[in-house]
């Protein structure tokens, strides 16, 4: 292993005493030019939470989820619970299993769905939402579908 060493050394020292140098020299060095390629955005898929919240805001009882006689008496409050509730029963209820909702000054409703059928392509649910405002009841029925975009939309209702 010394001997190895002694052979290297005179040479790892010579090559280092060539490189330095007493005077001051510069070189041009030609670059070829920078071209850059264009930068294309790729499409961004949103996720299920984005897709989901984005659905639910645009899901809205006034879309024939809800008899217009009740929507007529509803505060913002009602219409934002009895949305929520709408939504995440067509999204994620189990049939027959109703969301309840409250608003405010004694406004109450449920929402009961069915079992998800395919139709067209699309998944799509019976539902029905009850209403009591001031002691009267009112009942929406329907199917409900969800469309490429995550947003439901009635396809049939009846009063």
């Amino acid at each position: 292993m010394n001997r190895l060493a002694f052979l290297v050394l005179p040479l790892l020292l010579s090559s280092l005493a060539a490189c330095s140098s007493t005077g001051t020299t510069t070189q041009a060095v030609q670059t070829a030019p920078i071209v850059q390629a264009p930068v294309i955005a790729a499409p961004t898929t949103p996720s299920p939470a984005q897709t989901t919240q984005q659905a639910m805001l645009t899901t809205s009882i006034a879309n024939g989820f809800v008899d217009p006689a009740a929507l007529a008496l509803m505060s913002s409050k009602d219409s934002a619970e009895a949305n929520s509730a709408q939504f995440y029963a067509l999204q994620f209820g189990r049939p027959g299993a109703p969301r309840q909702w409250a608003g405010d000054k004694g406004a109450t409703g449920a929402v009961s769905v069915g079992p998800y059928v395919r139709v067209n392509n699309l998944d799509c649910r019976d539902f029905t939402h009850s209403v009591k405002i001031g002691g009267q009841d009112y009942t929406r029925k329907g199917t409900a579908c969800r469309e490429q975009n995550g947003n439901w939309v009635v396809e049939r209702g009846a009063a």
